[in-house]
C-alpha cells in the first residue's frame, strides 16, 4: 500500500505506519522493517506508536525520519481498554514522553484522543510539529482517517467529521448494480462484445 501511495504522490511526505509487531521486539526489528519501507516502497519517513526511545534513536541515527504517536495508540487499543480519551489523569506522563521523543530525534508527533488542554500544553512545549486527531484546535496541524472524512465509516468516532457521505452513495450504487444484474439489465448490449 505504501508503494502505491508513493507512486501516486508528487509532493506529499509519505509516512509509513510501522505495523504492530514489527518494532516492539527490538530497535533492530524496527530498523529492518523501516529499511524495507524505504527500499521496497519508497517511504520517506516512518511512524511508530508509544515512547520507544531507543528505537527512535537508532532509526534517526540510521537516516530514517521518525514521527511519534502518543495518546490513544490504536495498535495498543486492547491494552488501553478500548477507544478512551487518554491523558485525563496522566497528562504529565504524556507530556514527558513527548519531550523525550523530540529529544530522541522524532521530527513530529501525532497526538490522538487527548484532552484539548493537554494537547495545547504539548504543542507549546515542543519545537517539532504536533498533529492532532481528536486533540483540539491548538495543535500545529490536524489529521482524520480518510474513511471518516469521506463518510464511509458506519459509526465514526466522536473526534471525526464526515465532509461527504460516500457510504450512502456506495451503498446506492451497489444496490442499483445488484438490481440491474438480477433484472437482466446489466450487462447490456453496450457492455457486451460480439
Amino acid at each position: 500500500m505504501t508503494r502505491a501511495v508513493v507512486r501516486a504522490s508528487s509532493r506529499a511526505l509519505v509516512v509509513a505506519d510501522l505495523p504492530f509487531g514489527s518494532y516492539e521486539a527490538s530497535p533492530e526489528s524496527a530498523l529492518a522493517t523501516s529499511l524495507r519501507f524505504f527500499k521496497e516502497a519508497g517511504a520517506m519517513a516512518v511512524k511508530l506508536e508509544g515512547a520507544h526511545l531507543e528505537t527512535v534513536k537508532l532509526l534517526v541515527s540510521s537516516g530514517i525520519p521518525v514521527m511519534g504517536h502518543l495518546g490513544l495508540t490504536p495498535q495498543s487499543l486492547h491494552q488501553l481498554g478500548g477507544y478512551r480519551v487518554q491523558g485525563r489523569q496522566d497528562g504529565d506522563l504524556i507530556l514527558a514522553a513527548a519531550l523525550e521523543l523530540e529529544k530522541a530525534g522524532a521530527f513530529s508527533l501525532v497526538l490522538e484522543l487527548v484532552p484539548a488542554e493537554l494537547a495545547q500544553r504539548v504543542t507549546q512545549a515542543l519545537s517539532i510539529p504536533v498533529i492532532g486527531i481528536g486533540a483540539g484546535v491548538n495543535c500545529d496541524a490536524q489529521v482524520l482517517v480518510w474513511t471518516d472524512l469521506m463518510g464511509i465509516t458506519a459509526k465514526p468516532p466522536k473526534l471525526a467529521k464526515a465532509y461527504r457521505n460516500l457510504r450512502s452513495e456506495m451503498l446506492a450504487a451497489a444496490k442499483e448494480f445488484s438490481e440491474d444484474v438480477r433484472g437482466g439489465v446489466f450487462p447490456g448490449p453496450e457492455n457486451t462484445f460480439n
